[in-house]
């Protein structure tokens, strides 16, 4: 005999909506025509299937799937969508670039009440450019992948940078990026790991054989923003630069895994530019390019621009880069740079663990710059600065418009198996000054350079200093260990703090 205590559970999809119906009540609504109760749940079971085949009969104790999880970022929102609903296919084929588009301006509606987020669910996601909007969150699952499409008509043409005054692979505009925004207040592409793919190849192959009619796109580019948050990533195979908020202010780059070939070209990691009060940490890079590059502008758009990259933070860093720096700040630096930090960085087989490029004809100024507790495997040089780095926008730069190279601090380092210890050139005439490194021990490989290194036209100090530098920076001795100082106030970017957030389907 069928136990007439339990109820029979019946889910509701459109309405998302469960519905208990007691077998005892069943019985009592049929016992008068005598039929059984098993009889009973046959015939609701053909009700249902005739009148209302949306409904589905569920075991009562199976617990739904809820589109309900948590996860970390600086702003939390009220509102919450799936790509699924705008859509979206996630069979890696299908065109999404009109679901993103979609999706993301009809959530802009919320900006004003709370917010809002687009969930990008498992699958692989082929999509063209599209465009991010104000308090917003775009979140990635685990399993998804959203991937760059290789049609160039998917890919807008925009203006070049101000500050660059053309493209920087060719003269005149640039495409778009995969995920792009402008003047945004309050913006979040995060995830659990979720990976973004630039399928780069094709464009790599178009830049070696000068093919290209505009500057590749990157994977990510932030301008004219504020609030920034870009976190928990995978990003993979871009086309060109990976990360790039230009022009912004408080901006967070966190826990972002990057990976490239080591031979790709131009596919820099993550390169703040022209931004204040910025973030960058726990992050892990393989690139075929610098792995931080810091920038400000090119040459004579640079300095007429006139925005500085200031109050950076960039701490547990690995990077390994064969043929470029870990850190490298320019060589577009026109606009200045100054108020760099970074600190606990790990570099294996990369060309340099620091490096400045600047000019003549660049201007600006890279100043104060604090760098500390760095490891470094097998490098070609523990630190690079050079004078020289000519590539130009065009012809119109002012050759009376140097640079200035002061007040860079290095201290509380190691490094094993280098084939030079530093090469220090700066400008003939305009010196790079203030140069401080202390407590530095560097292991040279069996095959390092018989001179460990050169100096020219720079000036400053060293103390406890393992190859013993030149004598353009002579030593100090033990007891003035600490004369290369690291701020120990903060910066305001690093007392922003992320929260709990969740995402609940309710649209």
């Amino acid at each position: 005999m069928l136990n007439t205590n339990i109820s029979v559970r019946i889910y509701i999809p459109s309405l998302s909506f469960y519905v208990n119906i007691p077998i005892a009540q069943l019985h009592i609504m049929f016992s008068p025509k005598k039929i059984q109760v098993m009889d009973v749940l046959i015939l609701l079971v053909l009700a249902l299937t005739v009148a209302l085949p949306s409904l589905t009969i569920v075991e009562s104790r199976k617990v739904p799937v809820l589109d309900y999880f948590e996860y970390s970022a600086v702003s939390c929102r009220a509102y919450s969508a799936s790509l699924i609903e705008f859509g979206g296919a996630g069979d890696g084929t299908t065109l999404n670039t009109i679901a993103f588009q979609t999706a993301i301006d009809h959530l802009s509606q919320y900006a004003s009440s709370g917010g809002s987020q687009l969930y990008v669910p498992p699958g692989r996601w082929l999509t063209g450019s599209f465009n991010l909007t104000s308090h917003f969150t775009l979140f990635l699952h685990k399993d998804a992948v959203i991937l760059a499409s290789q049609d160039q008509n998917d890919w807008p043409v925009i203006d070049p940078l101000p500050s660059y005054g053309r493209g920087r692979d060719t003269q005149g505009g640039r495409f778009s990026s995969l995920i792009f925004g402008t003047n945004l207040t309050d913006v979040i592409i995060t995830g659990d790991n979720g990976t973004i793919d630039g399928q780069g190849d094709l464009w790599w192959q178009k830049f070696r054989k000068g093919e290209l009619s505009y500057t590749r796109p990157y994977l990510i580019e932030i301008m004219y923003s504020d609030g920034v948050q870009i976190s928990n990533l995978t990003l993979v195979n871009s086309p060109s630069w990976n990360v790039h908020p230009v022009y912004s202010s408080n901006v967070v780059v966190q826990g972002i895994t990057i990976l490239a070939p080591v031979t790709s070209p131009n596919t820099d990691g993550i390169n703040p530019d022209s931004c204040t009060n910025t973030r960058i940490e726990d992050c892990y890079i393989v690139s075929g390019d610098d792995c931080v590059a810091v920038k400000s502008g090119w040459d004579e758009y640079g300095i007429t621009y006139g925005m500085p990259t200031k109050q950076l933070v960039i701490r547990r860093l690995t990077c390994i880069s064969p043929f470029s720096a870990v850190i490298a700040l320019g060589s577009e630096m026109s606009g200045g740079i100054q108020d760099v930090r970074a600190e606990d960085i790990v570099a294996i087989n990369s060309e340099s663990g620091v490096r400045i490029k600047t000019a003549v004809g660049r201007g600006g100024y890279v100043k104060d710059i604090f760098v500390r507790r760095m490891t470094m495997k097998t490098m070609k040089w523990a630190f690079w600065m050079t004078g020289n780095y000519g590539s130009h926008a065009d012809d119109n730069y002012d050759p009376n418009a140097l640079p200035v190279i002061q007040n860079i601090n290095y201290r509380d380092m190691v490094a094993e198996n280098v084939t030079m210890a530093a090469r220090l050139e700066g400008i003939s005439g305009d010196p790079f000054t203030g140069i401080c490194i202390s407590n530095v021990t560097i292991q040279l490989a069996k095959k390092a350079k018989k001179v460990p290194w050169t100096c020219t036209d720079v000036a400053g100090i060293s103390s406890d200093v393992t190859p013993m530098p030149c004598d353009l920076l002579p030593d100090q001795g033990v007891e003035k260990i600490g004369k290369c100082t690291f701020p120990e106030d903060n910066l305001p970017i690093e007392d922003v703090k992320v929260q709990t957030c969740t995402f609940r389907r309710n649209l």
